[in-house]
């Protein structure tokens, strides 16, 4: 089975989290992890298994105006964050619009500060919501992963992703045999 990992980051906390998700993942599935900007239409119709993730901003996924926000709180003197390589990119939002009908299996998951979700929002139920309604497959309710609010993935997140990662495709190769 195919997995296809696609990630917006702009610190580099969600690039971790999806690096380790396709770690995860990869005892079960071949697996092809992209940020979106490479996430192209023919990788994403040879998938079996979607995984998309995005940071939370404002509550919810990433638009033009957050991303901007970030990128200058990076650039702030003594701010003490960098950019990901891919975070001038547009981001999962964008990407969502134009991804098409799939019916693959698929989930999502975010980074997001630690603490309730009602106060923190969630960019990984949007995420789901987008899946779905493209006519994807969710096997798992929306997964969160915790930054500090320094923007530092906390520890423990990233060995969680890996585990996350490996039970998802564990339930995603009994969904397709049960298929």
């Amino acid at each position: 089975m195919r997995a296809l990992v696609v990630y917006e980051s702009m610190y580099g906390n969600t690039h971790v989290v999806a690096t380790s998700i396709a770690a995860g993942l990869q005892s079960t599935h071949e697996v092809t992890l992209v940020p979106v900007t490479r996430a192209t239409p023919e990788l994403v119709a040879r998938a079996d298994l979607l995984v998309a993730g995005g940071p939370t901003h404002m509550h919810g996924t990433s638009s033009g105006a957050s991303r901007r926000m970030a990128a200058d709180t990076a650039h702030k003197r003594g701010s003490g964050l960098s950019m990901d390589p891919d975070a001038d990119c547009p981001g999962i939002r964008g990407w969502l619009d134009g991804i098409g009908a799939g019916d693959a299996l698929a989930v999502a998951f975010d980074t997001r500060f630690s603490g309730a979700a009602v106060l923190t929002g969630r960019a990984s139920r949007a995420i789901s919501q987008e899946l779905k309604h493209h006519g994807y497959h969710l096997i798992e309710v929306p997964e969160s992963f915790f930054v500090s609010k320094q923007n530092k993935l906390l520890a423990g997140e990233a060995e969680r992703a890996y585990a996350w990662g490996a039970r998802i495709g564990e339930d995603a190769l009994s969904l397709t045999a049960a298929r």
